[in-house]
């Protein structure tokens, strides 16, 4: 069975078509939603891709955020203290897509909030508000068909997560199923935490290309720019989530903006 690719080409099949012929890795910047508020996210959003960002990852809060760390847990919080909410993070996507239509856009999160609004409520509007692809990190492959075919549908890719502990097995049954790119997680753990085992990671990545040709991103682990430049050897994409969302632990948004800034400069130099 081959990957479900849709049949037009896609932001995210552009983008790493392009990268590849320019010999370079994307750099994947994760922020939750509503984190300072929706505006300020838009702001953030527009900086990433000022300051090098290739592919943004918005998170959908969520009250029970199980594989993410301490940063990104009260990330969550800070969004739901907002009242955000999965509809408005699909209208903060369709206010960006009026100043920005070629950076993709990809949905991480979990299924309580897609299942509350319905699957194909939520692919018809993701696919009205211009998301690219979509992550819910318990959405396992054998439970995905029904929201995979509606996703199809409005041409959104489904993105899935492999783990060190992956077996063969699974690689594939994952790879079959997955369109967009393949998230690998780094680390036997959970958002925030240290990469510690580089040479697991690289034999890992060299089995699921034996599997597939899409893009592999690499994500969980990446602290700094020698991060992102150790694991780009190995990957089409770093994913920079946790170091980027301490920062938003404070109400000085301009503080937060020049971190954004000097960290993503420092991470798009290295990838």
């Amino acid at each position: 069975m081959q990957p479900l690719i849709s049949t037009k080409m896609s932001r995210i099949k552009n983008l790493f078509k392009k990268l590849k012929n320019e010999r370079k890795k994307a750099f994947i910047p994760y922020i939750v939603a509503g984190d300072g508020g929706l505006d300020f996210s838009l702001t953030v959003m527009t900086e990433l891709v000022q300051n090098g960002a290739d592919i943004i990852e918005l998170g959908v809060p969520f009250s029970d955020p199980m594989a993410d760390g301490s940063i990104i847990s009260y990330a969550h919080k800070r969004a739901l203290s907002n009242n955000t909410k999965l509809i408005n993070v699909l209208n903060l996507i369709k206010k960006f897509r009026t100043i920005n239509q070629h950076t993709p856009i990809i949905l991480m999160g979990y299924l309580n909030p897609l299942e509350s609004m319905g699957y194909q409520k939520f692919a018809n509007l993701s696919g009205d508000a211009g998301v690219d692809g979509v992550l819910m990190v318990d959405m396992p492959p054998e439970e995905s068909s029904q929201l995979q075919k509606y996703l199809q549908e409005k041409q959104i890719d489904i993105i899935f997560l492999i783990t060190l502990t992956s077996t063969k097995k699974r690689i594939q049954k994952i790879c079959n199923k997955a369109s967009g790119f393949i998230y690998f997680v780094s680390i036997k753990g959970i958002t925030g935490e240290k990469i510690s085992d580089e040479i697991a990671i690289e034999e890992k990545i060299k089995q699921i290309k034996k599997t597939t040709a899409l893009p592999i991103a690499i994500g969980f682990g990446i602290k700094n720019a020698n991060d992102a430049k150790n694991m780009a050897q190995y990957a089409d994409a770093v994913v920079v989530g946790s170091s980027l969302v301490k920062f938003f632990d404070t109400t000085d948004q301009q503080k937060i903006l020049q971190q954004i800034r000097k960290l993503s400069m420092q991470i798009r130099e290295a990838t």
